[in-house]
């Protein structure tokens, strides 16, 4: 007696080899994939030139399986939710593979693509660190107000406003839900918990933004941050901030007078890790006077 299982049309029941070899090309062909994203995040090969490879005639299968939004988030800078907000600008579908677009679609991409690599290539993006008391905030403060056309980035934070600080001037104000899924959806260039209590972070979309337009953007974070905005933009010029001397530097600290005596002993015993950590950086500048340094810095965003 023939069973139902038996009597199925045998294409429903391919041969073992014929899953394995279609498991062993299913394998292969997202090493492919893989590889063209690496490529691109590492700045070996262009977004536009793999664009336009898999709208080529030639045999590129790994190009034009490719799905744009795994093109998107491979460039520096864009995670998941910048690629869907640029697609839905681009009226292309989440689902979309590069072969797969229309010729109106391919047009579109391109020129975004084409614009974003000009403008990226006359922006830059600075970031200012140093050892405690070394002044980056008076430094960023004398930047802000004198060269009006670099853009210092706004950092978010779990802590209330204090009085005096405006939302989306001082800091960007949020709860601990909001700041969660900042990082889940990828949207900190770097974070930390300060003291123990508060959390802290760079967002990335409005620097993403400023620099798509071309626009000179400067951050000023602790060198646990720098490490992370390198790590993540590499592109980035890195600069330590130091003081004169280290006298210098401890007649600033104790001049504040506020901090106890025993938190300014615990703040130069960080500052003598953190002055070890210059050589990681790109440019050291020496805050002998805040306007020169500023200058200095300044002078970055317009050198090759």
């Amino acid at each position: 007696m023939t069973s139902d299982r038996d009597a199925l049309p045998a294409h429903r029941n391919p041969p073992e080899v014929d899953r394995v070899a279609a498991a062993a090309a299913a394998v292969a062909a997202r090493r492919a994939r893989a590889a063209v994203k690496a490529a691109v995040a590492s700045g070996e090969r262009s977004p536009l030139e793999v664009a336009r490879t898999a709208w080529s005639d030639a045999d590129a299968p790994a190009e034009k399986s490719l799905r744009v939004r795994d093109l998107l988030t491979s460039l520096p800078g864009i995670g998941p939710a910048r690629a869907e907000a640029i697609m839905g600008e681009l009226r292309i579908a989440p689902s979309k593979r590069l072969g797969g677009l229309g010729s109106r679609q391919r047009s579109e991409l391109a020129d975004w693509l084409a614009a974003r690599g000009r403008k990226r290539g006359t922006s830059k993006l600075v970031v200012l660190a140093g050892p405690t008391a070394v002044g980056k905030g008076t430094v960023s403060a004398y930047i802000r107000e004198q060269y009006p056309d670099v853009n210092l980035s706004v950092s978010a934070t779990t802590r209330k406003p204090r009085p005096g600080e405006v939302d989306g001037v001082h800091y960007y104000f949020v709860d601990d839900a909001e700041f969660d899924r900042m990082i889940r959806d990828r949207e900190l260039l770097e974070w930390a918990t300060v003291h123990n209590s508060y959390r802290y972070g760079t967002p990335r979309p409005p620097i993403d933004r400023a620099l798509d337009a071309g626009d000179k953007v400067m951050l000023e974070i602790d060198l646990q941050g720098a490490r992370q905005v390198r790590d993540a933009m590499p592109e980035a010029v890195l600069v330590f901030l130091l003081p004169p001397s280290w006298e210098e530097l401890v007649r600033r600290l104790i001049g504040r007078g506020t901090e106890s005596a025993e938190e300014q002993a615990r703040r130069l015993d960080t500052a003598k890790v953190e002055l070890a950590a210059q050589d990681e950086f790109d440019v050291r500048i020496v805050n002998s006077d805040v306007g020169t340094a500023a200058r200095e810095v300044v002078d970055l965003f317009s050198a090759p």
